[in-house]
């Protein structure tokens, strides 16, 4: 891949990965890639805010605020470390994980919550039930569907992961 296309956008330096930009636009493989990364962090860090709010008895909404924090905290993790291993400093590696991440995370955790909000009984299901954990993985797949291809179109714009993926 050449990562080659360094272009300045504001004062911020934009780093476009091969399959970007204005003319061709992001790959689908590129941004089901992205989504998936992002999917990952966003579920581990909300099955385990589900997962202590249920276990800890709390209401509904304690408990998916705990778990979209989680969410929010696991998915800009992964990024961070990832480019942190590739050579970035604690600041820049915050900065690229919050552009890279923000739109990706809230965009999913926004439709997988509503789906499970909106699917009847499961707000009130327990971990042992099949209902909650039907609900929760149904969100995680119309999040995933919604969510990638608004990572195409900001990938395609040198946004997002483009600036990740520059960094492999």
């Amino acid at each position: 891949m050449d990562h080659s296309d360094h272009s300045d956008h504001g004062g911020h330096t934009s780093h476009m990965a091969a399959g970007t930009g204005a003319a061709g636009g992001a790959s689908w493989s590129m941004a089901v890639k992205a989504t998936l990364h992002c999917l990952t962090g966003c579920a581990i860090g909300e099955i385990f805010g589900m997962v202590i709010g249920t276990a800890l008895l709390w209401g509904n909404v304690p408990t998916m605020v705990l778990a979209i924090s989680l969410a929010f905290v696991f998915g800009y993790s992964f990024t961070l470390f990832a480019v942190r291993r590739a050579g970035l400093d604690w600041k820049s590696a915050v900065r690229i994980a919050l552009a890279a991440d923000t739109v990706s995370i809230a965009v999913m955790e926004l439709v997988d919550n509503s789906i499970i909000a909106l699917t009847p009984g499961a707000m009130d299901a327990h971990l042992s039930d099949g209902l909650f954990w039907y609900a929760l993985l149904g969100g995680f797949a119309v999040a995933f569907l919604i969510t990638t291809p608004v990572n195409k179109w900001m990938i395609g714009r040198g946004r997002g992961h483009a600036v990740v993926h520059s960094l492999h």
